[in-house]
């Protein structure tokens, strides 16, 4: 998943900057934005000096301010790289980053999808990126399939083997990433092989977050009942030593009497 770093930072003061996206590219924000995939997956991977992840920013083979010949994809890895050009440049020059982007994902909408399937498909393994997956969230009626991967094989591009779990869950793994994706319900996540577990979305982080405030209240509202308790025993138990102190006190008295 690593490659030889460029260090060539252009100048932002004279970088021909790409393009912002066109309203009609932008489907990435429910599935890949909204969960904070880029940055889950710039924590797990770490190496953020070196690794590019982006959405709906512009990938191309030249300069251009114009939208021809540039791609915006829904979600980009590129390791080895220069983030601080990808930042400069408002998108991913591959001759100046020195390689294309290692993966790069798509998400279906109405308006794209067949392009996603075919020009765009063509026009990715003509950049030689490594890996390119489909996401369609309404389960194969905007794709061909909920689901889907190619793998660049020289010039070309070969389909990664999809795997249906049950009904409403497939996965297929990313070589690029060291991760499996998974179409959920038609929700995208992704796998991680060695720890056995997802990569975390806002809403996991969001509802570990909660749980550890509540179970942090629970423990709160424990010890305060604790120290209640504490406090009730001591205060039975000074009142009993005060009665067994009166009490002797009493008998002593009749007995002197």
């Amino acid at each position: 998943m690593t490659s030889r770093r460029v260090t060539a930072t252009p100048d932002t003061e004279k970088v021909r900057q790409f393009p912002d996206v066109p309203p009609e590219e932008m489907t990435a924000f429910r599935h890949v934005n909204y969960p904070a995939y880029p940055a889950s997956l710039s924590l797990h991977f770490g190496n953020q000096e070196t690794t590019v992840i982006t959405s709906e920013l512009a990938a191309g083979l030249r300069e251009t301010e114009s939208y021809e010949g540039i791609l915006f994809p829904d979600l980009l890895v590129a390791f080895g790289v220069d983030p601080k050009a990808d930042t400069a440049r408002n998108g991913y020059l591959i001759p100046e980053q020195g390689k294309p982007p290692d993966f790069v994902l798509e998400v279906a909408s109405k308006t794209t999808a067949r392009n996603d399937e075919t020009d765009k498909r063509d026009a990715y393994a003509a950049m030689g990126v490594g890996e390119y997956w489909r996401f369609d969230p309404t389960g194969g009626q905007q794709y061909q399939a909920p689901l889907a991967g190619d793998r660049l094989a020289g010039n070309v591009y070969e389909p990664i083997a999809i795997h249906q779990i049950e009904e409403g869950r497939y996965w297929g793994h990313s070589d690029a990433l060291g991760l499996a994706l998974s179409w959920e319900e038609g929700t995208l996540r992704f796998w991680d092989p060695a720890s056995r577990s997802y990569l975390p979305t806002f809403e996991d982080e969001r509802a570990t977050r909660l749980a550890e405030a509540s179970a942090r209240q629970a423990a709160d509202a424990r010890a305060d009942a604790a120290d209640a308790r504490a406090d009730a025993e001591a205060q039975a138990r000074l009142a009993a030593e005060t009665e067994v102190h009166r009490l002797g006190e009493e008998l002593r008295g009749r007995q002197t009497a």
